[in-house]
């Protein structure tokens, strides 16, 4: 009789993360809600197919003479790139300014706001952080990701088609803080 191997147990069912999830800006952990802070306006808008997370590690490994591999405690983390992408169906003012990395929006043309870009980034252009607020089955709190000092570093493409809407893939880069150099530039929240 065949025996099927499989992870699936009785807990699966309340560890799954389900649905999209939303984006926000500079939200806080621990006073921020999902109802505070879209009312606070940092929901970045609504998504079309979610958003990517993602921290790799740059790992280098030691070399040493008469060592032919990989050997347990010689390797050393040299960076950590860490991303958060959010598929933004909503384009607003803001979320083309974000986009841009460093961009800028002022009074234009009767009737319209001109964004721009700079040929510099300033400190004022990274946003404190970026969440993705998302729902894990089986629990009442929300999985919190923090992406720290998050910049869009993937700049701003739009596609359009006929019968279809845009969608605007923003990509954060979270930075180290100068005052904290030990500590990568991302957090997850997940709910005890």
């Amino acid at each position: 009789m065949p025996t099927t191997y499989s992870g699936f147990t009785a807990t699966t069912a309340e560890k799954l993360l389900l649905d999209a999830g939303a984006f926000f800006k500079n939200f806080v952990v621990g006073t921020d809600t999902f109802e505070s802070a879209v009312a606070a306006g940092k929901l970045l808008g609504a998504t079309q197919g979610g958003g990517t997370f993602s921290a790799v590690p740059t790992i280098r490994r030691i070399e040493i003479d008469g060592v032919k591999g990989a050997a347990k405690g010689l390797e050393a983390i040299d960076e950590w790139v860490v991303t958060l992408t959010a598929n933004m169906k909503e384009i607003s003012e803001s979320i083309l300014v974000t986009a841009l990395g460093a961009g800028a929006s002022a009074a234009g043309t009767a009737g319209y706001k001109e964004i721009t870009a700079k040929n510099y980034v300033g400190l004022t252009d990274y946003l404190t952080n970026v969440a993705w607020v998302g729902k894990l089955s089986g629990e009442a709190l929300p999985v919190i990701i923090v992406v720290k000092n998050a910049l869009s570093t993937g700049g701003l493409t739009l596609a359009t088609a006929d019968k279809a809407e845009a969608v605007l893939a923003v990509t954060f880069t979270g930075h180290y803080d100068s005052t904290d150099l030990d500590t990568p530039p991302f957090e997850i929240h997940y709910p005890t």
